[in-house]
């Protein structure tokens, strides 16, 4: 049987929630909503949250309460979710694709003025940046916020990863925590769209109340309520099985893990190679092992060939030759132990 990459964490406790929800006739926005909004608040600390039915949603709405200019600029990285460009379109802004640093899945601060420069010498100045903590890392927050440009941050991958004693979701105007299948909490669809400073959630309270078809619905709200209560059982053993691969890869020695600062304090919510041969050998080998191996950046601006090579080359380079491993807190001990063995022997 394959090991997949990905497996949402659906174990009897959310399946019991779940079934709650079912048998109580109440599926759609209501009581399981409200009770995650204030769960959340208490891990968040936000001041106030929004959940809604989509990280789309919710990275259409913030955008939208930043009242922007039309056509104005929106930095993103060149390995931030496809659907973005699909916001922006929609809202009539213009995508300025910032590249990330050298072997590295974030942009920093660097690259991110570089696009802003070049923005501004075309006449497209960006206004905004929406920054997504690709495979749940965290670049330098601080120089980023220090350009001076408002920050929608997407957590939705990096919840619980930290930078230097403070956490994912606590530097943007608003905040993106999303909890689709391939999220870090993984509740089957739904955002929580929050606002961590005063001024931020006064504007995100303004945009309410919403209609309940834009809410998010009580089944998905009880799955990510008993998730956020798992939380730290969950990043056990994710780390346990992290630090398992880690090993391995530091065995072989001929692929490369990316490097983060010292005082970065990763989540786990994946494990990556940056490969020193092809996407087509690894997958191939791995499927002779019923492991499933992706590429890590497939689904992105850069893994799309929306962002060309000669614009974000960084960014296009790693996107061709970075692979994801089965890492997810159902994952059971002898599946890791393979998927660890199979690291160790990569070609």
């Amino acid at each position: 049987m394959m090991i997949e990459v990905f497996s949402p964490t659906v174990r009897r406790r959310e399946m019991d929630a779940v079934l709650t929800v079912l048998v109580e006739e109440k599926i759609g926005p209501g009581e399981q909503a409200e009770r995650l909004i204030q769960t959340a608040r208490e891990r968040l600390r936000f001041d106030y949250c929004l959940a809604l039915r989509s990280p789309a949603m919710a990275l259409f709405f913030a955008l939208k309460l930043l009242d922007l200019p039309p056509r104005s600029g929106v930095a993103i990285s060149a390995l931030s979710p496809g659907y973005y460009i699909k916001v922006l379109e929609d809202l009539g802004l213009t995508a300025v694709f910032c590249d990330t640093g050298a072997g590295s899945a974030c942009v920093d601060a660097g690259t991110v003025e570089a696009a802003v420069r070049d923005a501004a010498a075309s006449g497209e100045p960006v206004r905004a940046i929406a920054l997504c903590h690709t495979l749940g890392y965290m670049p330098d927050m601080e120089g980023i916020a220090a350009l001076g440009i408002p920050v929608i941050e997407d957590c939705s991958a990096a919840y619980m990863s930290g930078l230097g004693g403070r956490k994912a979701g606590s530097y943007g105007v608003f905040s993106i925590l999303g909890l689709e299948e391939r999220d870090m909490l993984t509740s089957g669809g739904g955002a929580l769209l929050y606002a961590s400073e005063r001024r931020g959630a006064s504007t995100l309270r303004a945009a309410g109340p919403l209609p309940p078809e834009y809410g998010l619905p009580d089944m998905n709200a009880a799955m990510a309520l008993v998730q956020f209560r798992e939380t730290e059982k969950n990043l056990q053993k994710r780390a346990r099985i992290a630090e398992l691969y880690r090993q391995s890869a530091m065995r072989q020695g001929r692929h490369k893990m990316f490097a983060c600062p010292e005082n970065f304090e990763y989540n786990n919510y994946a494990f990556a190679l940056i490969l020193e041969t092809g996407m087509k050998d690894v997958t191939a080998y791995a499927k002779r092992k019923e492991i499933a191996v992706e590429s890590a950046f497939a689904g992105t601006q850069a893994g799309l060939g929306v962002v060309k090579q000669d614009r974000c080359p960084a960014a296009c380079s790693i996107s061709l030759r970075t692979a994801l491993f089965p890492i997810y807190p159902r994952l059971g001990d002898a599946a890791a132990a393979n998927v660890a063995k199979l690291i160790q022997t990569l070609p």
